[in-house]
């Protein structure tokens, strides 16, 4: 009997091409490579804003496997295509804004012991056992943005106070909800994803048995909280 093979989903198959480019960029940027350095600085530029504005990415940026097809991945249609780009493009830019003059990794994976989705690491940003109302309206703000655009310019902000604070993030993670946020349904599905994840608990296991700086509750309402906030 022959075996139908399960094909990657596009949103999957955006988050982890993400994930591996930032981090063998990251791995060079920490080491002082030279052209990671220089790669650096040019994604930099193209944080908040759109990838047709900065054809000097284009060459930079990975976008080859996008266009692979084989079992486990079908040929994208061009709605999805340049959707999936735009997705890896602004991951990309605001992941390098980021790192820009940290020595430390800026990308990390998202593990339940230590969660580095959005809403977490925006949670990390308030002292524990309280909300900061201004922090959390950039979350909001960011949570309603009408356009990719929009978004894209609203996350640079909120990228910039991570930085300052020196709270990672998972860039794979964001750039598949990037792509989901595109679609219709999307942004309340990302707004769902983000408002879990800021009220998220770490998972008892922590590496080195010490509890990350967040200190967050798992039981109130996701992504209402955050829409009627503003």
């Amino acid at each position: 009997m022959t075996t139908v093979p399960v094909q990657l989903p596009v949103r999957s198959r955006v988050a982890d091409l993400a994930a591996a480019q930032i981090a063998s960029w990251q791995q060079g940027y920490l080491a002082d490579r030279s052209a990671a350095v220089a790669a650096l600085a040019r994604l930099r530029r193209g944080a908040g804003r759109t990838a047709a504005e900065m054809p000097d990415l284009w060459s930079l940026v990975d976008t080859g496997p996008l266009h692979e097809c084989d079992d486990a991945r079908r040929a994208l249609s061009e709605v999805e295509l340049t959707r999936a780009e735009d997705a890896l493009y602004t991951s990309c830019t605001l992941w390098a804004l980021h790192q820009q003059s940290r020595g430390t990794a800026m990308h990390r994976t998202h593990r339940p012991e230590q969660p580095a989705g959005l809403g977490a690491a925006v949670r990390r940003l308030m002292p524990p056992g309280d909300i900061d109302e201004p922090v959390r309206g950039r979350l909001v703000r960011a949570a309603s943005a009408a356009t990719p655009l929009v978004l894209a310019q609203r996350l640079r902000d909120i990228v910039v106070l991570l930085r300052r604070a020196d709270i990672p993030l998972d860039y794979g993670l964001l750039a598949g909800q990037l792509y989901a946020f595109q679609w219709p349904g999307g942004p309340e599905a990302v707004r769902r994803d983000w408002g879990r994840s800021f009220h998220s608990r770490p998972a008892a296991r922590h590496m080195g048995g010490n509890p990350p700086p967040a200190t967050v509750t798992t039981d109130t309402a996701s992504d209402t909280d955050l829409k009627d906030a503003s």
